[in-house]
C-alpha cells in the first residue's frame, strides 16, 4: 500500500482530494502546513518520518504571485512573502527531504513545480519579484543536482523541475 503525506496551506482542499482518491490504491494523509513557517515544516517532516517511514519523493509546488510586487514601487513585506513561499520554503523542504533520503539510503526524487517565468522575464506590469523567485527555483534545481553530484553520494536523487503552461487568458492588472 502506498501512503502519501500531502502538505498544503488549505487543508480543506487536501481533504476533498483525499475523498476523491479514496477508491484508488494507497491513501492520502492531509496535513495543513504554512510553508512560511520553518517550525511547521520541520514538525511535519518529523511526523512523516515517525509515522510513515523514509521519504521517497518530494514535490515542491507552493508558489504565490502578488501583482503589486514591483522593484520600483513594491513593499518589502510583499517581497518577503513571495520569497518565503517560492524560495525559502522550497529550500527548507528540499533540505529535509534530502537529509532523510541520504540517512535512509533512499533513491529519491525531488520535483520542483516551476513556472515559465523561471526561464523568461515577464513583460506584464507588476510582475518583477515573482519571475525572480522562479529563476531562483530553476537555479536551485540545477545547483542541487551539482551539489549532490559533487558529494559523490551513491544515493540517486533525481532533481526535476516541471514547468507548466503560462496562463495568458487571465487578465493581470
Amino acid at each position: 500500500m502506498q501512503i502519501s503525506k500531502s502538505l498544503a496551506r488549505r487543508k480543506d482542499r487536501l481533504e476533498d482530494l483525499a475523498v476523491k482518491l479514496c477508491d484508488k490504491k494507497g491513501s492520502l494523509v492531509p496535513l495543513q502546513v504554512d510553508i512560511c513557517n520553518e517550525e511547521e515544516i520541520l514538525t511535519a517532516f518529523a511526523w512523516i518520518k515517525e509515522n510513515l517511514g523514509p521519504i521517497n519523493i518530494l514535490v515542491n509546488s507552493a508558489g504565490i504571485s502578488l501583482r503589486q510586487a514591483t522593484v520600483t514601487e513594491g513593499q518589502t513585506d510583499v517581497w518577503e512573502k513571495i520569497l518565503q513561499v517560492n524560495v525559502l520554503g522550497l529550500c527548507i523542504a528540499t533540505r529535509e527531504a534530502v537529509r532523510d533520503m541520504k540517512s535512509n539510503n533512499v533513491d529519491g526524487h525531488i520535483i520542483h513545480i516551476n513556472s515559465i517565468l523561471g526561464h523568461h522575464v515577464s513583460k506584464y506590469p507588476g510582475m518583477s519579484i515573482y519571475p525572480a523567485t522562479k529563476f531562483a527555483v530553476t537555479a536551485l534545481a540545477e545547483t542541487l543536482r551539482l551539489e549532490l553530484d559533487n558529494q559523490k553520494s551513491k544515493i540517486k536523487i533525481t532533481v526535476t523541475q516541471i514547468v507548466g503552461k503560462f496562463v495568458v487568458n487571465r487578465k493581470i492588472r
